[in-house]
């Protein structure tokens, strides 16, 4: 397998929902309960590129099997150079280093656009996710037990953190 990273193009927005609505009908690694529409997706893209902010994809033989992206954390301007990222690996293709090349790509798009703080909001049960933000050096920073509901039962959310300079000041 020969994975290649790079950045999304709209032409890619129907393979990144197809997974995408995967993880949300089978896994916690979203919130979502029910699948979201291309429209929903392709705005979604469009507000991120917009912005500056990263949508890449994995691509093995031609075929998109993950994406990652980041952007906004919060939306007040003392969070600007705060980013919350994702990464999504289509279910075929898990275990591969899919996701450790998408959140190296990640993290490098983020640190060339001056970004100071990545932030990976994780369901605190995926412990192949926790995993691989720890083999970055995230942090846990924080776990906010019962936030979420899906699949019948209560979910933890674990916010994990990587610093990517140190800037002494802002």
């Amino acid at each position: 397998m020969t994975v290649l990273v790079r950045d999304a193009t709209r032409d890619d927005v129907p393979a990144i929902l197809a997974i995408y609505n995967d993880a949300v009908l089978h896994t916690t690694a979203t919130y979502d309960l029910e699948p979201v529409t291309l429209a929903d997706r392709l705005a979604w893209y469009d507000g991120r590129r917009a912005l500056g902010h990263a949508v890449l994809v994995a691509e093995d033989a031609g075929r998109v099997v993950g994406f990652g992206s980041w952007g906004t954390f919060r939306a007040k301007a003392g969070y600007d150079r705060t980013m919350e990222h994702s990464v999504y690996v289509d279910a075929a293709a898990q275990g591969r280093g899919t996701g450790r090349l998408l959140l190296r790509a990640i993290i490098d798009t983020a640190r060339a656009a001056g970004v100071h703080a990545l932030i990976g909001v994780l369901d605190a049960d995926n412990a192949a996710s926790v995993r691989l933000h720890e083999s970055f050096g995230f942090v846990a920073c924080g776990r906010l037990p019962q936030v979420g509901a899906k699949f019948g039962r209560w979910l933890d959310l674990a916010f994990h953190e990587l610093l990517l300079d140190a800037d002494p000041t802002p």
